[in-house]
């Protein structure tokens, strides 16, 4: 079992998504072949050295277990996933066995006639049971599963406790105070970001939104329409979109940064605040910052709250198109397992699916507690439509957060624009 043979270099990952062809929908296998090489596409993380690790562990058990398999595991950008993955459900011959997507791709992907019906297998498999309702909710269309749930996220405030302490600040209580401690700790601090903020961070920007009275969507799936421009929203784009400027985190080096920069930037040092999730915590545990932040749930409008949190997560799932479907189902069962899971928590902190096995590690890991709290309080999820996926791969949010920040539309038109991009998606979704 080499490792080499498992990764495949990422610029290869780059060209191939850039020449992507649309999705038309793929087809079933006529094969179940029981043994050769199976390929598993995984997101790249910020630091994906513990990534790679418990992977590798569930790898040498399942090769051990199929003496006369070979898996080979690529990890591709999660930035280009849609493109690379899109592309598969069209060439079946170059396409992965099984694959890791994020849970809001899954209507879309299911659409695409991409992902392979395992209702059975997951009814069948003993583990499932203890599966977190959301998260299993996240792999089901119109009653059928569609893959296994490997992990889930919500996102929080990291701060830097020695900044903070030493320029006596109060952790915010309120998302205004958010702002204005921002504002203070880059006016001390020049060369510092108060928060690190990201024009192309969706997931970061949203509980501005929400938190606000604000939604992305009303109606129900087949009736989605934008709400993206609501008063409400409004309120929480300009909360968000004012932490973009001289005197936070400037607009010319903010404006294209993405959940992974925003995070990066705080474990290098160069923030002191950053929306985060607990799948964060390995990276900024490898970062300058070790030993010298804490965390705590995001703040709402009103003292104390708590902002609404998307609930995030990604998912495993078996691509129709694969000629070894039981060695799939069996290599996505084992990933997904309680075992994998509670391995993948220690190494990159990503909160298990399984409610049994997140009781216990909270237990044990007192960061977790601030991310426990946030998925108490409320979260809240992208609109479960097909259109999604075609929302957030054309970067209809990202562009009018931009938009606003460079100064090119105000609040009201980007919103505007942004709402009726959303609005012709649901209905080409039908």
């Amino acid at each position: 079992m080499k490792l080499s043979a498992r990764l495949v270099a990422v610029a290869a990952v780059l060209a191939t998504a850039a020449c992507a062809p649309q999705t038309s929908g793929t087809s079933s296998s006529d094969k179940d072949e029981k043994s050769g090489t199976l390929r598993v596409w995984l997101f790249q993380e910020v630091n994906n050295k513990p990534k790679e690790q418990a992977v590798d562990s569930v790898l040498a058990a399942f090769e051990k277990a199929h003496k006369d398999t070979e898996v080979t595991v690529e990890y591709i950008p999660v930035e280009t996933r849609a493109q690379r993955i899109k592309a598969a459900f069209n060439d079946p011959q170059s396409a992965p066995d099984l694959i890791e997507y994020g849970n809001t791709d899954t209507a879309g992907y299911v659409k695409d006639g991409g992902l392979a019906d395992v209702t059975e297998e997951f009814a069948a498999w003993d583990e499932a049971k203890d599966t977190d309702p959301t998260a299993r909710q996240s792999v089901t269309v119109d009653g059928k599963v569609y893959g296994a749930p490997y992990f889930v996220g919500v996102r929080a405030l990291y701060y830097r406790t020695d900044v903070f302490d030493e320029l006596g600040l109060d952790v915010p209580r309120t998302q205004a105070e958010l702002i204005s401690t921002a504002q203070q700790i880059r006016a001390a601090r020049p060369g510092m970001y108060g928060i690190a903020v990201g024009g192309a961070y969706t997931y970061g920007a949203m509980p501005f939104i929400w938190a606000h009275g604000g939604e992305l969507a009303t109606g129900k799936a087949g009736s989605y329409a934008s709400a993206i421009d609501s008063a409400d929203a409004r309120k929480g784009i300009e909360a968000y979109t004012s932490l973009f400027g001289d005197d936070n985190c400037p607009a010319a080096k903010c404006a294209g940064m993405g959940g992974n920069d925003t995070v990066t930037a705080f474990a290098s040092g160069k923030a002191a605040m950053a929306i985060g999730g607990d799948f964060s915590h390995a990276a900024v545990d490898a970062g300058k910052v070790k030993g010298k932040y804490a965390v705590v749930p995001l703040p709402g409008v009103e003292s104390g709250s708590i902002a609404p949190a998307f609930a995030g997560g990604n998912n495993l799932g078996v691509l129709k198109s694969t000629s070894h479907r039981t060695l799939a189902v069996d290599l996505m069962k084992r990933l997904a397992s309680k075992k994998a899971q509670g391995e993948l928590f220690d190494g990159m902190g990503f909160l298990p699916t399984f409610s049994d096995v997140r009781e216990q590690v909270a237990a044990k890991e007192p960061f977790v507690k601030p991310f426990v709290e946030t998925l108490a309080a409320d979260t809240k999820f992208v609109p479960a439509s097909p259109a999604w996926a075609q929302i957030d791969s054309s970067l209809v949010l990202p562009t009018m957060f931009q938009e606003i920040v460079s100064g090119k539309k105000d609040v009201a038109a980007a919103s505007q624009d942004a709402a009726k991009k959303m609005n012709e998606a649901f209905g080409s979704a039908g």
